[in-house]
This record gives structure tokens, sequence and C-alpha cells, in this order.
């Protein structure tokens, strides 16, 4: 049998209106968005709030007033937010025990390293800006431990190949909670954080030879896994139909996209969809997607 493709949207990020006009910032913006996706084919649905700087409960409380309509209308959505803002990990990440005793969420953000999230300067050299997204070690134990408490899928998002490593040694032991999803970032040519075309100073290439490295990581491992690229177009890459045709799954949407074009995050999903049925692959449901995961209940 042929494995249905789960398609994750991921919706805003960072990415403001400046960028593109599609963008959802507002939570009822956020909700009408993910029911489009949702609709268009997307399984799985990852936002965030445009107030960043904010505590956990607050934090708690715009996703919820994003997602309660989403899930009204579709109890099956998947979904899933970003990291928190806070001086340790235990105000970062306290949101998602939120979302979860709401029962808003059965997926949660897995990180498992560190890296400088910079462009190229106009002599071609990297930087500014000067962003280290640190996830020490002790983070990294702490998240995967509230995902196994809490029930949650971990994301685990691969910016480099040593976060692969990490998250790799997790499940060598055992440790790494049911309902994982390896979401493999390769870098585009656009600066992630602004738009301009300078190109990203992190991740692999999007190409053949950097997703064959990858696979050969993950290989024996039986997890799933995905393919996005941060700051260009991950369906007019080299990485979307081979991932498709090696079993793996895709990501799209406008905190990733970078390009010539202004598309919506719909727009993105159906150009998926159209991709994954070109290949000959089925498109997974929320509910397929949640099996194929093994997410807890």
């Amino acid at each position: 049998m042929v494995t249905p493709v789960i398609i994750e949207a991921a919706i805003n990020g960072v990415a403001s209106k400046a960028r593109n006009a599609h963008i959802p910032c507002a939570p009822d913006e956020i909700a009408r968005d993910a029911r489009a996706c949702l609709a268009a084919g997307a399984a799985i649905v990852h936002s965030h709030n445009a107030e960043m700087a904010v505590e956990a409960a607050r934090a708690a409380d715009l996703y919820l007033a994003a997602w309660r309509p989403v899930l009204a209308a579709q109890a099956d959505a998947i979904l899933y937010p970003t990291i928190g803002f806070g001086g340790t990990i235990e105000e970062k990440y306290g949101h998602h025990a939120i979302l979860a005793e709401a029962g808003a969420i059965r997926m949660g953000l897995l990180d498992p390293g560190s890296v400088n999230f910079g462009a190229t300067d106009e002599d071609g050299l990297p930087g500014p800006p000067d962003f280290v997204y640190a996830n020490p070690f002790s983070d990294i134990r702490h998240e995967v431990a509230a995902c196994a408490r809490h029930r949650l899928g971990p994301s685990i998002a691969i910016f480099e190949p040593g976060f692969l490593r990490a998250a790799l040694a997790f499940h060598r032991v055992g440790r790494l909670p049911a309902g994982a999803l390896v979401k493999l970032y390769f870098g585009g040519e656009f600066d992630y954080l602004g738009g301009t075309r300078r190109g990203v100073g992190f991740g692999l290439p999007p190409t053949r030879v950097s997703l064959e490295a990858y696979l050969a990581m993950l290989e024996g491992t039986n997890l799933p896994w995905a393919v996005a690229v941060i700051g260009g177009d991950v369906l007019a890459s080299d990485v979307a139909r081979l991932a498709l045709e090696r079993g793996g799954h895709l990501r799209v949407g406008l905190e990733d996209y970078a390009g010539s074009r202004a598309p919506s995050n719909e727009e993105l999903v159906r150009e998926a969809v159209s991709l994954a049925r070109a290949v000959g692959r089925p498109i997974a449901s929320c509910t397929e997607a949640a099996r194929l995961l093994g997410l807890p209940r």
C-alpha cells in the first residue's frame, strides 16, 4: 500500500504582512487560514502568535482564541505552537502544558539543537542579524520530558545535522515520545527573517545529495519525516518530489516560503497536494496522519 502524504502548513512564523499580505496575524485571521489549509489538504497546522514576548498563560490564551474555532469545525485537526518567551525553559515551554490540558494540542515542539538564525551580508559573509537560537541539552531534555508527560507527539525541527544526531540519541534509547515527526529544514536562497535574496546562513542546501545524507542518518529508524525549505520554495526545489518518491512528507507555508510570488497558505497546500498526486501518493486526512504518526490520544 502507498503511504498517504502528511502535509503540514506553517502559516505565519516571524513573517509579517509587509512581506506577504496573506500572512495571518490576528487570532481570527489564523483561524480562517488554518481552516482553509485543512480544507485544502493539510493535516497539521503550525502557527505563532503575533504577540511573542508574553508569559505562558497569555500565549496559551492567544493560541486558544485562534484554535478553538478550528477545533470546533474539525475536532481531529492537528495543531501545535512554537516556543514561548522567558528566561528559563520552564517559562518558554509552559504554554504547552496549558494547551495540552485544554485538549487543544496533540503535538509539541522539539528543537534538539542550536543554530545561528542569520543571513549573509552584502559581501556574502554570514550575518547580520546576530540571533543565536540556543537550546542546550538540558532544555532539550525538558522538551522531551514535557512531550512524554503531556502525551504530545514531538515535532522535531532539524536545522542542522547535529539536531538529528541529538534526536536519534533519544530514539536509540527508547526515550523519544510516541508520535514523532522529523522535519528536515533545508536552507534556501532568501533570508528567513527578512525575505531578502541573500540566503539563509544555516542548513544544508535543498539538493538530492543533502536529502540523501539525512536519509542515511535516519536509515533503520522507521521515523516519519518531512522536508521543508526555510527561506525558499520547497515545492520548486529538488527535494520535494524526491521526498515524496522516498516515502516522506511535506511542510509548506508562509513561515518558510520566500520567492518572487506572493501566494497564500491555501495555495501552497493545494500545490503540495497536486505534486503528491502527480507522484501517485494519496493525501492523509487529520485522522490518518495521527494514525501514521502514532500520536497519543
